[in-house]
């Protein structure tokens, strides 16, 4: 059990590809991944309990305290690496100085692509949904506490998994394995009992899906929303890790 393991934390939105990282890590013989251990905190701390499906069961099986979830991520872990993902806007009323002993990525996707996604499963989102302005704050912590950070563009990863996931590795200090641009199809026993409801697709998958732009005609309802999140996608998208 190794008391001080490397601690990744992603960072990301909803509808990205976060679950196909957090899969490919789980790959890796040196990385212990757990999903969005965060998700119960931030239903019991905000109203998104009312419209998130499966809540109820969520609340009932994690952790609800972030504090106490936080003391779990520090602690000791079977594998010299873990790799924690999160969404975002999971960070609410909490102190974020445990990111100070962590290796933190952001992982951001084009909101014109997402929100179409999104709206499958969240009728009526708005920006505290999708994690946009969050991932700003949290670059700027990040920034004025002099700490790394590492960005990844969905569209980017998904252009060249193997490029990005070396050049991501190589940020990072460890070891890029080839074993981390595929799996087998199906569950894992990480996936948090949400997963009935969101993971549909990675369950089918095998590795990073060919990027196809999604042939949809936008909503003009969600006009205003994507206009929104525009501004600080651009601005993460200008830093990632290029294909």
């Amino acid at each position: 059990m190794p008391k001080n393991p490397m601690r990744i934390n992603l960072w990301s939105g909803p509808r990205n590809i976060s679950t196909a990282l957090m899969y490919s890590f789980a790959q890796r013989s040196d990385t212990t991944v757990y999903d969005e251990p965060l998700y119960a905190h931030y239903l019991s701390k905000t109203p998104a309990k009312s419209y998130h499906p499966g809540a109820d069961e969520i609340l009932a099986k994690q952790e609800n305290d972030g504090t106490q979830v936080i003391k779990m991520m520090m602690g000791s872990h079977p594998t010299p690496i873990v790799f924690f993902k999160h969404m975002t806007h999971h960070l609410v009323e909490m102190d974020w100085s445990f990111m100070k002993d962590c290796i933190n990525l952001i992982l951001t996707r084009d909101p014109k692509e997402m929100l179409v996604s999104f709206i499958n499963q969240i009728e009526k989102p708005q920006l505290k949904d999708v994690g946009y302005a969050k991932h700003i704050e949290v670059l700027n912590y990040l920034k004025n506490n002099n700490l790394p950070v590492v960005v990844l563009d969905g569209k980017n990863v998904l252009l060249n998994p193997e490029k990005v996931l070396s050049e991501l590795c190589k940020k990072i200090e460890i070891p890029f394995d080839k074993s981390m641009l595929s799996w087998k199809a199906g569950p894992r026993p990480e996936d948090g009992v949400w997963a009935k409801h969101w993971y549909h697709n990675v369950h089918k998958s095998t590795g990073f899906a060919k990027y196809k732009p999604k042939d949809i005609e936008f909503p003009e309802r969600l006009q205003p929303l994507l206009a929104e999140c525009l501004p600080y996608y651009n601005e993460l998208q200008e830093i990632a890790i290029q294909p």
